[in-house]
């Protein structure tokens, strides 16, 4: 079993139950899944750039990603309808908790000036995105086979209620907040 999903059943529901009081342990958040997300704006003008993120986000999270496409046409960024624009993957289960577990200690300490990710980004549902300016921390990627670098956002989609409970469950599984 995962150490992070490990730390989640035998640490964090004991204290999350204690703190809200829920009578049942089902009513405990908990993380459902994670989103990676990879957007491909110059995928316009050369496709290759796409596969490149592909691979990329392949490497990073051990999973192959689907590619998105353009809901509709506007003029302004040259981008039409069904256009592909950039990449997304869905993680669950145990690849969930392993790229989590990454992310923690792998991924952010790897960024420059590294001092806490931002408690405020929190979607009011329970939900946290987080925004990476460049693909570069993953170990995984290599510098030199890089096309180019690219950011991404990550969504952790919970089960908790609100933002403060949201906040309570991250901030357990060990994700680095602001203080």
């Amino acid at each position: 079993m995962n150490r992070l999903k490990e730390k989640y059943l035998n640490e964090v529901v004991p204290s999350l139950k204690e703190k809200y009081n829920y009578k049942s342990i089902m009513e405990v958040p908990k993380l459902s899944k994670i989103v990676v997300n990879i957007g491909v704006g110059d995928a316009t003008t050369n496709s290759k750039l796409l596969d490149a993120a592909v691979s990329d986000l392949t490497a990073i999270t051990g999973q192959k990603p689907v590619i998105t496409k353009a809901k509709k046409s506007i003029a302004g960024f040259h981008v039409r309808e069904g256009q592909s624009i950039g990449c997304k993957v869905t993680l669950r289960g145990e690849n969930m908790y392993n790229f989590m577990d990454k992310l923690i200690s792998i991924g952010l300490p790897r960024v420059r000036d590294f001092r806490g990710i931002s408690p405020k980004a929190f979607d009011g549902r329970g939900n946290y995105t987080l925004g990476i300016k460049e693909q570069l921390i993953f170990s995984e990627i290599e510098y030199d086979n890089i096309v180019k670098v690219r950011g991404m956002d990550i969504v952790f989609v919970t089960t908790a209620k609100s933002n403060e409970e949201a906040f309570d469950l991250l901030d357990e599984l060990g994700m680095p907040f602001r203080k």
